[in-house]
């Protein structure tokens, strides 16, 4: 039965319909168009990939260090939503700014403080989940995020796709196309967030020390004590780092391996977009599955079918399986991020769920740090691109034996 969902959940999904804009960008047009850059200014296919590997892991390594910290800032009282705001501005500065880098190092700089910014925000965003709604309707509420996520996305994407695609049409070139499309998707952003901002309340949360910031890393330590006494939350985490590396790796670096095996730059686009379109109603799926089968297996059927899209692009050489894997992929990237973010909003204390997200985004960004170096180091060393991003694999395998053992405590 489908739920209805209260004006607090509507504004909190809002704000995944605007920030998958970003997150769309980010895995297409900008991979292509820093090939484009960097085409221009003399880099290999080789060197390309690994630059923008590299460019990933100093954003999501950064995030890492800086989530924790947020992360107890959140859970201060009046703290989340100044925080959030602050966030929010950095990551959408940067996006317009992006247009202007002409220079591909300095692009990628531009690029981190971009990411950085729009990965702090979701720090902040999934620990509102618990302010937002109740327990029972956690898991439907989180995927109605990612679905309308992964289509509303698709509005401001299809907008800057023309606008690039048809540049030359329309009398403009590619960097003042590309300028456009950054605006374009940085207002999309902000104008989601809006509602959000104007009826969000923090129902958990700690007192308001003097020293907010310091006493964050007090209760950082505090929390990883927590942590290793709870045995399931610990173990989640440590299969939470592993797979959703894999998750995170594909994500941020689909376009990049396809445009460094000169795939056309269109087609890949347009496959990533069926990607978008093909989430939207597997996540909603999932969320109703969740009522009557147990998260622990959809999330292992979800890690299972991802060790399948890894193992598939080691031998990914043609633009039709290319729009295979878009199609697999999208079928489970929205329940395996969904029901992980719900699943753990359950099994952690509701008042400490930013420093909890916090430690969950330093497993799932930290993770994409090892898993893109991982991807670069090896397709650098060994020449061969298809070797370096086949070690993905092992990463699900190990995530999958180590959620087993989560789900299995109670």
């Amino acid at each position: 039965m489908k739920i209805k969902l209260t004006k607090q959940e509507k504004n909190w999904i809002l704000y995944d319909v605007g920030n998958s804009a970003f997150t769309l960008l980010a895995a297409t047009i900008l991979p292509i168009y820093f090939n484009y850059i960097a085409g221009k200014q003399g880099l290999s296919d080789v060197q390309y990939l690994a630059y923008w590997g590299y460019a990933v892991s100093i954003a999501t390594l950064l995030t890492a260090l800086a989530g924790p910290v947020f992360g107890t800032v959140a859970d201060t009282k009046g703290y989340k939503k100044p925080v959030f705001i602050i966030a929010l501005g950095i990551g959408a500065i940067a996006s317009v700014a992006l247009g202007f880098a002409k220079y591909w190092l300095a692009f990628l700089v531009v690029f981190v403080i971009a990411k950085v910014g729009y990965s702090v925000t979701l720090v902040f965003y999934d620990s509102m989940l618990v302010d937002v709604t109740l327990e029972d309707r956690m898991d439907e509420v989180s995927s109605q995020g990612y679905a309308w996520g992964y289509i509303g996305s698709c509005v401001p994407f299809v907008i800057c796709l023309l606008v690039v695609l048809n540049a030359g049409k329309i009398g403009i070139t590619m960097e003042i196309a590309m300028m456009v499309s950054f605006v374009i998707i940085t207002v999309w952003w902000v104008i989601m967030t809006l509602p959000l901002l104007k009826t969000y309340h923090q129902k958990y949360y700690v007192e308001k020390k003097q020293h907010a910031f310091s006493e964050s890393f007090k209760r950082i330590g505090i929390t990883l004590k927590n942590v290793k006494k709870e045995k399931k939350v610990f173990l989640f985490l440590l299969a939470f780092f592993f797979y959703i590396d894999g998750v995170y790796t594909i994500i941020d670096m689909a376009t990049a391996y396809g445009s460094a095996l000169g795939l056309s730059s269109t087609g890949l686009l347009l496959a990533l977009l069926l990607t978008q379109i093909v989430a939207f109603p597997f996540a909603i799926i999932f969320g109703r599955l969740a009522k009557k089968y147990s998260a622990e297996k959809l999330i292992t059927v979800c890690i299972v079918a991802y060790l399948g899209v890894a193992i598939f692009a080691i031998f990914l050489h043609y633009q039709w399986q290319f729009w295979v894997l878009a199609v697999w992929v999208g079928m489970f990237q929205g329940g395996v991020q969904a029901l992980s973010r719900s699943y753990f909003t359950k099994i952690i204390p509701a008042n400490q769920s930013g420093e909890f997200f916090g430690l969950m985004d330093i497993c799932g960004k930290g993770a994409s740090f090892m898993g893109t170096t991982i991807v670069s180091l090896i397709s650098q060393l060994t020449g061969n691109i298809n070797i370096g991003v086949g070690m993905i694999a092992v990463l699900f395998v190990i995530g999958i034996i180590l959620f087993r053992r989560a789900a299995a405590l109670e």
